[in-house]
């Protein structure tokens, strides 16, 4: 990771990444071609039944503004807008419920989750 004045790495994860997480994370780096070179961006965007959908996604280098780190030995790319969001979360993948996608997010600045835990509304809203 090359540092620049507009680029924040940082030792502390904005998400903390379970092992099986991690595990699944590096999966789909392997299967988008990406391997150890490729980034996972964890992120919110507006939309979902509670306001705000939850964004896991392969890139192959992150943003310029982006919060980096790694974990789990994978790289993440948060960026600064959703870092509000998911300061303190953690992801998991859990492979006993595949109808949700495995993805399990425990959010505490989620005021309120969706059903299927996809989406949330922050506790500011």
């Amino acid at each position: 990771m090359t540092n620049s004045e507009t680029t924040v790495v940082t030792n502390v994860p904005v998400v903390n990444v379970t092992p099986s997480a991690a595990r699944r994370m590096r999966l789909l780096l392997e299967r988008k071609g990406l391997g150890d070179d490729g980034w996972v961006r964890l992120g919110v965007r507006g939309g979902g039944c509670t306001g705000l959908s939850y964004v896991i996604a392969t890139e192959a280098s992150p943003r310029e503004r982006d919060l980096r780190y790694e974990t789990e030995g994978v790289r993440i790319a948060v960026d600064p807008r959703s870092a509000r969001h998911l300061a303190g979360a953690t992801l998991d993948y859990d492979t006993r419920n595949l109808m949700d996608g495995g993805w399990r997010w425990s959010n505490p600045n989620a005021g309120r989750s969706c059903g299927c835990g996809t989406s949330f509304a922050p506790k500011d809203a």
